[in-house]
């Protein structure tokens, strides 16, 4: 295990405040035969989780993603988050202000928006990245701004949902992938993972990146009980080990990144994944992951990190948005990264205030050079000396000219006027003769 410093100090008992209530885990036997890791889902039932549950009182996990200090310079307004999963219940109160349009791409006759989850994964997830408060009720999103769009790619993983072609497909999660980026969102998040390296799924996370999107998915589970996984050992899980993807591990309270994640060298970062408190599909609130952690709910976190992130910084890539999550992230060696916690746990305040630089410790940096300098300013136009005129010179020697000339006249002047002064003093300084004389004085004696 990893255990990170300084998020633990500030870690709550699980449990605390957040309504002691419990979730039934679905079978192991019923996600055994899913070809693809939908990471864990917890579908609630009624009497747990109803319509009318609503949880109150403090939430352990947004406080320790600094969410009061991030949504003191964004809430994520302006992002589009789109949620590739099980679908999304809009009808929640929570969502229903949230949600930016959506499709279904499973093709089992419900609605075509994506606005219905009959399994619970989606709209958990949703919750977490851009739930609205709502009266009675403590349950907000990380980025209680940003906006949703819900891509189903699957109805759930029962038996007969997974016969009918109704189950997790890695082709239609490359499908999801690419609508998504077609319909803007900054921010694309699959809590979902597998172990095959299929062209089709790459092909669609390097389209994502290419219209401005970034990928964030789960690293997988290890415990067949919590996740789709056919081979629970680590070892690299995609879409998270790809490039333009970030791939997140799942922290416990303590800020430890336990074994219940799969571990590998596509964990990139980590986030807290236990005890969230979250929108439930039946249209109430619901506790998830609630014995260990889960990278489903860890990543849903990232991404809405990643949409504050965007948010504060929209004129940046999706790359750069990745290296603010890493950079900033908790870690107890800053120039180090391992296969179980990434670069560490997610910060979202940290990561959006950072001032990139070559001095930075950590992941290599977008912003700067492969040489570590920071990235030179575009080039000036150079300055350029020519032999003819400027367009004003005609104008400039006409006022040269005219200036010149009246300085010359007011000096004229001026020594007109010191003679004058002058001669009138040395005439009243000669004593005047009266005479008939050329010039009034008398002549010279004969």
């Amino acid at each position: 295990m990893s255990r990170l410093p300084g998020l633990a100090a500030l870690s709550l008992a699980a449990g605390v405040a957040l309504g002691a209530l419990s979730v039934s885990p679905v079978t192991a036997a019923s996600l055994a035969t899913a070809p693809l890791g939908a990471a864990p889902v917890q579908a609630a039932t009624a009497q747990e989780c109803s319509a009318a549950t609503r949880i109150q009182g403090p939430v352990p996990v947004l406080d320790l993603m600094q969410s009061e200090l991030a949504w003191g310079i964004t809430r994520g307004a302006g992002v589009t988050v789109a949620v590739v999963d099980s679908g999304v219940n809009a009808a929640n109160p929570h969502l229903a202000d949230a949600m930016a349009g959506g499709a279904n791409l499973v093709g089992d006759g419900t609605d075509g928006s994506g606005f219905t989850d009959v399994y619970g994964h989606g709209t958990a997830i949703a919750g977490q990245i851009a739930a609205r408060r709502i009266e009675g009720s403590s349950v907000e999103g990380l980025a209680p701004e940003a906006r949703i769009l819900s891509v189903r790619v699957y109805a759930g993983v029962e038996n007969q949902q997974v016969e009918a072609g109704f189950g997790p497909s890695t082709p239609r999660l490359a499908d999801g992938i690419r609508y998504a980026a077609d319909q803007g969102a900054q921010v694309i998040n699959v809590s979902m993972s597998t172990t095959e390296d299929q062209q089709g799924l790459r092909d669609a996370v390097a389209y994502a990146a290419s219209r401005g999107s970034l990928v964030v998915a789960s690293a997988g589970n290890r415990n067949s009980d919590q996740a789709v996984e056919e081979n629970d050992a680590d070892g690299e899980r995609f879409p998270a080990g790809l490039p333009g993807a970030i791939g997140v591990a799942a922290a416990d309270l303590d800020a430890v990144v336990t074994d219940a994640s799969i571990h590998g060298p596509h964990v990139a970062v980590s986030a807290l994944g236990q005890e969230i408190v979250s929108t439930s599909y039946l249209g109430g609130d619901c506790t998830y992951a609630a014995e260990q952690p889960a990278t489903s709910y860890a990543a849903a976190y990232v991404s809405a990190a990643a949409a504050l992130v965007a948010a504060a910084h929209p004129d940046e890539t999706p790359e750069q948005w990745a290296y603010r999550l890493e950079a900033t992230a908790v870690r107890a060696d800053p120039d180090a990264r391992d296969d179980v916690a990434g670069w560490g746990v997610v910060q979202p305040y940290e990561a959006i205030s950072l001032i990139p630089g070559s001095g930075i410790r950590g992941p290599v940096s977008p912003f700067t050079d492969a040489t570590g300098a920071e990235a030179a300013p575009p080039e000036a136009e150079p300055v350029r000396v020519v032999d003819r005129p400027a367009p004003d010179a005609e104008a400039t020697f006409l006022g040269l000219t005219v200036g010149l000339g009246g300085l010359v006249l007011l000096a004229a002047i001026g020594a007109i006027g010191v003679f004058i002064a002058r001669r009138r003093a040395a005439d009243s300084a000669t004593p005047q003769r009266v005479g008939r004389g050329l010039y009034g004085d008398d002549p010279a004696p004969r």
